[in-house]
């Protein structure tokens, strides 16, 4: 019961921020202010489900909770192409593929990223989980290394506006991607509380699941496949988040008390948006745009991650 009561507070006080965040000072303008906001609100609920199930999920299924898809490669692969975009094509390639070519293209690669790694890794039956750890941590190296080579051969102006896709905003999205993307997710959601019980079984190991009778190889790759579209989405729509499904995860464990995912994952949801919506209001409001969504999440989510490293390094 207390816990429920936590999670309708969590909702209350998310709804609470979103309705300050579209009408704090926006003059009741219907005609630009508010429907600007609600296009970047639409942006933050839909990024907030991935990075809360995509994280959640993912901890579930390598049993660690400092973890994130960020291990994965996933970002690298977005900020490769991006930079790769920039040498190639120049500043003209934001005019030639446009907003809605590079979101399509970018979800297209990290999936393909995907699919050839775990087809790689999981062929002839094998199943190691933390090899793919490992792998995705050194592609992750070897990606962002590239990236920086290429930062270094192109101009002040073309790095400025590569800069504007490793930094995470709101302002991105266009109402199109939001809505494509928004179907999709709903989609994925409706489609995964299906296997939320095998979930709450996985949690508990991979052997404890394989004597519960759990198809766990082909369970693993098909929560990996869900991971890495949500992943995908919400990296093409705001940029990389780096730490953000870290906190939110912990943060979700903190409060619900249980690692069932029937409660986690839609608390977890709710705190990602809050964060998000948060994380907007003080650049808009307190900070005047000096600085950014990426840069506030970072420093927050990123010193919660230290303090955890120090804690666990110190439990006995």
């Amino acid at each position: 019961m207390r816990r429920l009561a936590s999670g309708y507070g969590v909702w209350i006080l998310v709804i609470a921020l979103a309705l300050t965040f579209v009408l704090l000072r926006s003059g009741l303008d219907f005609d630009y202010v508010i429907p600007k906001r609600l296009v970047r609100l639409g942006t933050i609920g839909v990024a907030g489900v991935c990075i809360a199930w995509s994280a959640i999920v993912f901890q579930t299924l390598t049993g660690n909770r400092i973890l994130t898809p960020a291990i994965m490669g996933y970002e690298a692969v977005y900020l490769l192409l991006q930079a790769l975009l920039v040498l190639l094509m120049g500043t003209s390639s934001l005019v030639l593929l446009g907003a809605n070519g590079n979101f399509l293209l970018s979800v297209l690669l990290m999936l393909a990223y995907s699919w050839a790694i775990h087809r790689w890794l999981f062929r002839d039956g094998r199943n190691n989980v933390f090899f793919l750890l490992l792998v995705g941590l050194v592609l992750t190296m070897v990606l962002g290394t590239l990236t920086q080579f290429i930062q270094v051969r192109i101009s002040p102006g073309e790095f400025s506006v590569l800069l504007g896709f490793s930094q995470a905003s709101f302002n991105k999205a266009q109402p199109q991607q939001l809505l494509y993307a928004g179907l999709v997710v709903t989609a994925l959601c409706l489609a995964a509380r299906r296997t939320l019980p095998t979930l709450d079984v996985l949690s508990l190991g991979r052997d404890q699941a394989i004597s519960l009778g759990v198809d766990y190889r082909r369970t693993v790759r098909l929560q990996l496949a869900l991971i890495a579209t949500l992943v995908a989405i919400s990296t093409s729509l705001l940029g990389p988040t780096a730490f953000m499904g870290l906190f939110v995860a912990n943060t979700t464990y903190a409060l619900a008390r249980t690692s069932r995912h029937r409660v986690t994952l839609p608390l977890g949801t709710a705190i990602a948006i809050g964060i998000f919506i948060a994380a907007q209001l003080l650049v808009e409001h307190v900070f005047n745009y000096k600085t950014t969504v990426g840069i506030l999440v970072n420093l927050v989510c990123g010193g919660y991650f230290l303090a955890l490293m120090v804690r666990t390094r110190g439990a006995p």
